[in-house]
């Protein structure tokens, strides 16, 4: 009977009034312990609100059940596919949707009511997957900060492909945990093309030298990736990494050959498994015993150009030469490697390209080098108090140390 009251009320009632009264009247369906006839009354009056006029009034019954798993399914699902102001408390929170639900919700609704899908908590693969494929700009950039977000690897490799040129979802993507190595190259190389493109575009550098600059750029942050998957003895995420910098072009010997003068050995191994097809088992004792001719035989048949072999094989050496002196993981160019190849390029002729490639690295190596020990030697160091050793114990008793800061009491009495 009260509810029967209510839908004669609202048929006459002004729209903030009847908005307040259908939040009122959801709110009871869920937690005021209605008899089953009033029940079922309200449920009748709150599908005949749905296609109240105003939307302030449908708002305010998805608001209140938008989280309430004993909500009116259908009453659920109608209010999910509305305008996105109404759709988007229950897109948002509501355990009745099912993905089914949440992706034909997806490719219909905009950015608006697809951003409040992404941000769902959890966001199964499938929902997340079908965002990725349709999903705007900012529903992909919430889904991306969305931590509780199950995203596959080839949906993120999608959202890159989509909007890879767009600074804040590149931002948000790098601050996922545990990025797969193959998304983190291509989100470095979108960065470095966006970059590219800029500097052209305002004629600061000629197209062949950003060309360059970006190849360059970004064999120095492959490095960086396949020097985290060394430290973190993920093996796996080296071959995937050289799989997937395969299949986009991006393996090349120069490539290989700067992450062995960093003393990272994992990326080359890798690349190897990867171009040989041989076994992983197989390949790793051969590319460990660089002097044999079963290396050169492993180094032929990955594809490699012949005449690098004595600069690959010098590099092995000066790396395990130089083990000592090289950070576990590292990613930074060895100047003490860098010669050691360079000697061996110098001395022939056909090496020419890759003598002139070397002398680039190590000046890139004595800059990085120069650059560490600029901040060391201007950053202000903070002078350690003065100590004065004070005996207060018996004699023969070691004295107890207080640290007594002079500066700091003639500056005071100064004052």
């Amino acid at each position: 009977m009260i509810v029967r009251k209510f839908m004669q009320w609202a048929a006459s009632a002004p729209a903030a009034e009847r908005a307040e009264g259908a939040g009122s009247l959801a709110r009871a369906y869920l937690y005021a312990g209605l008899a089953p006839a009033d029940k079922r009354e309200a449920e009748v009056a709150l599908t005949a609100l749905v296609d109240d006029p105003a939307p302030m009034v449908r708002k305010a019954i998805s608001e209140a059940l938008a989280s309430a798993p004993d909500a009116p399914a259908a009453v659920v699902l109608a209010l999910a596919n509305d305008q996105s102001e109404v759709a988007a408390p229950v897109l948002g929170g509501s355990p009745l949707l099912t993905d089914g639900d949440l992706i034909d919700c997806a490719a219909i609704g905009d950015a608006f009511a697809q951003a409040a899908i992404a941000l769902r908590a959890p966001l199964r693969a499938p929902v997340a997957a079908a965002l990725a494929e349709v999903g705007a700009r900012e529903a992909l950039i919430a889904l991306a900060v969305n931590a509780d977000a199950d995203i596959p690897d080839f949906s993120l490799r999608r959202m890159v492909e989509r909007f890879g040129a767009d600074g804040e979802l590149r931002e948000a993507m790098l601050s996922r945990p545990a990025l797969p190595p193959s998304v983190r190259s291509d989100l470095v190389a979108a960065a470095a093309a966006a970059l590219k493109d800029f500097v052209v575009g305002c004629a600061w550098l000629s197209p062949e030298r950003a060309e360059r600059v970006t190849r360059e750029s970004c064999d120095k942050a492959h490095v960086v990736i396949a020097a985290d998957a060394e430290s973190a003895q993920d093996w796996a995420g080296a071959r995937e990494l050289a799989a997937h910098l395969r299949a986009a072009g991006r393996l090349t010997p120069g490539l290989v050959l700067r992450a062995l003068l960093s003393g990272n050995s994992c990326l080359f191994e890798a690349t190897l498994v990867e171009l040989s097809g041989l076994p992983e088992a197989k390949v790793l004792p051969l590319a460990r015993d660089w002097r044999g001719a079963g290396f050169a035989a492993l180094y032929g048949r990955s594809g490699l150009p012949p005449k690098f072999l004595p600069a690959f094989r010098a590099a092995l050496q000066a790396a395990r030469t130089c083990a000592h002196t090289i950070e576990p993981g590292a990613a930074k160019l060895s100047r003490a490697i860098i010669a050691r190849v360079l000697a061996v390029a110098a001395d022939a002729p056909e090496l020419g390209a890759l003598a002139a490639l070397l002398r680039r690295l190590d000046v890139e190596a004595a800059r990085e080098e120069a650059r560490e020990a600029a901040r060391y030697i201007f950053t202000p160091q903070v002078e350690a108090p003065v100590v004065v050793a004070i005996d207060q114990g018996e004699f023969g008793a070691a004295p107890r140390i207080i640290a007594i800061d002079l500066k700091a009491i003639e500056a005071e009495l100064a004052a």
